[in-house]
This record gives C-alpha cells, structure tokens and sequence, in this order.
C-alpha cells in the first residue's frame, strides 16, 4: 500500500528542505549566542562597577554545581575560575538551546502566520517563568544578585534573541 502526499520527494526538495532546517539551526543557536553573550557582558560590567569581577558567574556557578556541599554565604565567595568556567559553557548551552527553539517556532509562524499569535503568548508566558522561578526556587541566589539586575539580563537577552532573529527575517507577520 502506498501512501500519496502533496509534497513531492525529490532530492532537490530534499536538499532545499534540509539547508532550510541547517539555516534554521544555525540562525537559532547563533541567536542564543548571542543573547547569552549579551547578559555576560551585562553582569561583567555589574560585576566591575561593584569592584567585584567575575562574582555573578562563581555565584551562579556555585550554586548550580556545588549545591549540596557545605557553602558560606554568597557574600563571602571569593572568585573561582573553575565555577565561572563551568557556569559559562552551561549558561551558553542554554542559551543556544533556546535560541535554537525560537528560531524553529519562527520558522512554524513563517510557514502558518495564524499561529504567531499562539507562539507570542507561549513567549511571554516562558519570559514569565523565566523571571519569576529564580525569586521562587532560588532566592539566596536572587538576594546576592538582586532581582533587578536579573530581570534586566532577562530582557536583554530577549531583545537580543528577537533582534537577531528579526533582523533575519523582516517579512514575519503575526495573525492572531
């Protein structure tokens, strides 16, 4: 039994659709690198102006990989290389996952524009989660960084991901 579809299958649609999947990927994660760059940079400079360089990344680091061991108080952590080492590429892989993601939900609203609407709500609903779990799940963490220097990184990271990705395409249009 064979099964009839409206999308014929020859290698040239074959090698289309996949260098659009490969632009896709590259776009998505080249985004999420970017936003990730942006939100270092952010606290870098955070970080120096408090004459601390380095702390946000030992902080997150430390929390993230030493979370059952014995800590002293975030106020007390001296810099450590290995922890903003660690933290840094697990902070990039995240970012080009979610990059990687918006830019395939981009790719589903450039093909069906009546599911931008749906795709913008799930944006803001995530930006939501985003801000709030760490004042829920991680409020040592929030406290020694301070919630408004967190929620700034956030919305920089987003308006650089959006930046990037809508400068790659100016045609999108949303459809509720």
């Amino acid at each position: 039994m064979s099964v009839q579809t409206d999308v014929p299958t020859t290698p040239a649609v074959m090698l289309s659709a996949t260098r659009e999947s490969t632009v896709c990927d590259e776009e998505g994660i080249l985004a999420g690198i970017f936003g990730a760059a942006i939100v270092a940079v952010w606290f870098l400079l955070l970080d120096a102006v408090n004459g601390r360089p380095l702390y946000t990344p030992t902080v997150l680091g430390t929390a993230l990989f030493r979370h059952n061991a014995s800590l002293p108080g975030f106020d007390t952590l001296t810099v450590s290389l290995e922890m903003v080492g660690l933290y840094t590429a697990a902070h990039s892989l995240v970012f080009a996952a979610i990059g990687h993601f918006a830019s395939r939900l981009l790719a589903i609203a450039l093909r069906h524009p009546e599911v931008g609407f749906g795709i913008l709500v799930l944006f803001v609903v995530f930006e939501f989660g985003v801000t709030v779990s760490p004042v829920l799940f991680a409020a040592p963490v929030v406290r020694a960084l301070t919630w408004p220097a967190l929620l700034v990184a956030n919305l920089l990271a987003t308006a650089a991901i959006a930046g990037y990705l809508w400068r790659r395409h100016p045609t999108l249009r949303v459809s509720p």
